[in-house]
Order: C-alpha cells, then sequence, then structure tokens
C-alpha cells in the first residue's frame, strides 16, 4: 500500500504593528521555536512590501490534529502574550486547506 499523502493545513496569521522592531523579534522567535514541533512541515515569515508595519506568517502542518495541537503550545502561547502592546489591531487568523500544497523535500 503506498504511502498516503498528508492533508496539509495551513495557517496564515497577519499582525498590524504599532512597533514593528519589537514585533519582528517576538514573530522571529516564534517561527524559530515553532518549525521545530513535530507535524510542521514550514513556517514562514514575511513583511508586507505595500503595508509597512504588517506581517504574515504562513504555517503548513501535516494534519489538522497537528495543527491544533500547536495552537494550545508554549511557543504560541508566549507569543500571543509577548504581543501585547506591539500591536495596532488584533491579529488575523485564517485556517486554510492544503488543496495544491506541495513539499518540495
Amino acid at each position: 500500500m503506498p504511502d498516503e499523502e498528508p492533508e496539509i493545513t495551513i495557517v496564515t496569521m497577519r499582525f498590524e504593528a504599532s512597533d514593528p522592531d519589537r514585533l519582528l523579534g517576538v514573530l522571529s522567535k516564534y517561527v524559530v521555536l515553532s518549525r521545530m514541533r513535530q507535524g510542521c512541515r514550514n513556517i514562514d515569515l514575511t513583511q508586507s512590501v505595500t503595508s509597512p508595519g504588517r506581517f504574515v506568517v504562513i504555517e503548513k502542518w501535516e494534519s489538522p490534529d497537528a495543527q491544533r495541537e500547536h495552537f494550545d503550545s508554549e511557543e504560541m502561547v508566549e507569543m500571543a502574550r509577548s504581543c501585547d502592546g506591539l500591536l495596532s489591531e488584533p491579529p488575523e487568523i485564517d485556517l486554510l486547506e492544503g488543496l495544491s500544497a506541495h513539499d518540495l523535500n
């Protein structure tokens, strides 16, 4: 029986910074630590070219269960607490199905 393809789950988190330099440090730490979690396929931190102070974290998880478990993780809780006072509005979080998401490894 061939190996089954994982059910890729993608999360995007958009942050509007009131203090971009400090928020960049918080999000960078979150990304590095979260990449080591079981079930993580990849996490990227991006910054908008057209909207200064906007950061977007793009996460790929091997399953919905891995993604949900991560949302209760120490890394997620610490990141959320550390964002206090650094955002101009609440973050926007979206959960996406990976219809054609592939890893190149």
